[in-house]
């Protein structure tokens, strides 16, 4: 990334898929750990209630439509900034080779895994680079 860009000037559309190097991975990364904070904690309280609820409660459909709003707008946000959702409070980084891994409330992106594997075969970040030496890195 350019000396003088934000990451906030790296926000594309949609359809423009985003391959990002480890550092500029780490550079957005306080960025989407805010968002994700964020959302975390609005979705929090809207949780608890509908895990109170009776399922014959009228309200539900109501509390679950704050949720799915709370939800969507955050999975908008990590698109826009180029990540790829693979769930609740889950994005990777595209790297070009794989992806760059990282899961609320991890403290850093600490993890890779290739395109055919998910979660469940991340890796360690530095195990990776000391056995590949990807261009990424």
């Amino acid at each position: 990334m350019a000396a003088n860009a934000s990451p906030i000037t790296q926000i594309g559309s949609l359809e423009e898929p985003r391959i990002f190097t480890l550092e500029e991975a780490n550079e957005l990364f306080p960025l989407v750990r805010r968002i994700t904070h964020d959302a975390y904690k609005t979705l929090r309280p809207i949780k608890r209630r509908l895990e109170n609820m009776l399922a014959t409660d009228p309200r539900m459909v109501v509390v679950e439509k704050e949720y799915e709003a709370v939800v969507k707008r955050w999975v908008r946000k990590m698109e826009r900034l180029g990540l790829v959702v693979q769930g609740l409070w889950l994005v990777d980084f595209d790297t070009g080779e794989g992806y760059l891994c990282w899961k609320y409330p991890e403290l850093r992106i600490g993890h890779f895994h290739d395109y055919t594997s998910g979660f469940s075969s991340r890796r360690p970040l530095n195990e990776v680079i000391e056995e590949l030496d990807p261009d990424w890195a």
